[in-house]
């Protein structure tokens, strides 16, 4: 069974379409990371997944109907926002309590055990926090819980490259498993490169790719090709060409490497590198200086 399938899946704000016929189906412990421009319609798929906003078309998460069965849902899902809420009188050690309280699948040893690796102290009451310790308390609460499914919106923002490392890694080592199904929205790509199974990019309300992280070796490449072979390039339909001062720099989908090694340099594009690139208006030849 699909962890989370939507077919059709649409949202309209007034007269502005928001998602516009989405289809998508992700499986058991795949890390999926969805990404796109602001404006986008990533953040309404997330709430259309976590039964915070209706929608039009078929969607289901763990077998059930997000916004029907939002109660039920909330006993498999947890979800981290780009800005954690928390009282500002709370100490540390009673956040835990609480949780711990209301919670039977809290896991109080992991959560100390993600604190233990940052200088917060359990004393410590939030106001006296900075913006990233918040950031790293809620993240210390929500990964202890044991659930099927964790949504991500943007985790680490507000966190410098040290503890956003620190916290990667942390997702990958203790928490991911086979069980486990991540969803990730982040504008930093590259931050999760190395753990995503799969891309989803998404622009004006529709899915542009989705692909699993293992298959863009073998049908993306980037060319920056010679001088002398540019317009041979050109004739094999670049999906987006950047010209820059001397230089084009080219996206190519489903050309062998082979074929284009003898025009220049190939390499594989980074995932964010892809994502500019598709999500981007390509330049045309004709309006370079």
């Amino acid at each position: 069974m699909s962890v989370i399938k939507a077919i059709g899946l649409r949202k309209k704000f007034g007269q502005k379409v928001v998602l516009n016929g989405i289809d998508l189906t992700v499986g058991r412990g795949r890390v999926v990371g969805i990404v796109g421009p602001n404006g986008a319609g990533k953040t309404t798929v997330i709430n259309a997944i976590l039964g915070l906003t209706q929608f039009d078309g078929y969607l289901s998460v763990l077998g059930r109907n997000p916004w029907l069965d939002r109660d039920a849902l909330m006993q498999e899902i947890c979800f981290i926002a780009d800005v954690a809420v928390l009282p500002r009188w709370l100490r540390v050690d009673q956040a835990i309590n609480y949780v711990q309280g209301v919670h039977p699948r809290f896991d109080r040893d992991k959560a100390l055990e993600y604190l233990e690796q940052t200088n917060i102290s359990p004393r410590a009451t939030v106001r006296s926090l900075s913006k990233g310790m918040v950031a790293q308390l809620h993240l210390a609460l929500v990964l202890a819980i044991d659930v099927k499914v964790l949504v991500l919106d943007e985790p680490t923002l507000g966190l410098d490259v040290i503890h956003c490392n620190k916290f990667y890694n942390f997702l990958k080592n203790n928490y991911h498993n086979s069980e486990k199904t991540i969803i990730i929205t982040t504008h930093y790509i590259n931050e999760v490169q190395e753990m995503l199974t799969d891309l989803i990019i998404i622009n004006d309300g529709r899915i542009i790719l989705d692909i699993s992280t293992d298959a863009l070796a073998q049908r993306f490449s980037v060319l920056a090709p010679r001088a002398k072979h540019t317009q041979e390039a050109m004739a094999l339909g670049p999906l987006y060409e950047h010209l820059t001062p001397g230089r084009s720099i080219m996206l190519f989908d489903g050309v062998e490497r082979e074929i284009l090694s003898l025009l220049g340099d190939v390499c594989t594009p980074s995932l964010a590198d892809l994502f500019v690139m598709l999500s981007s208006k390509p330049i045309h030849r004709a309006e370079a200086v």
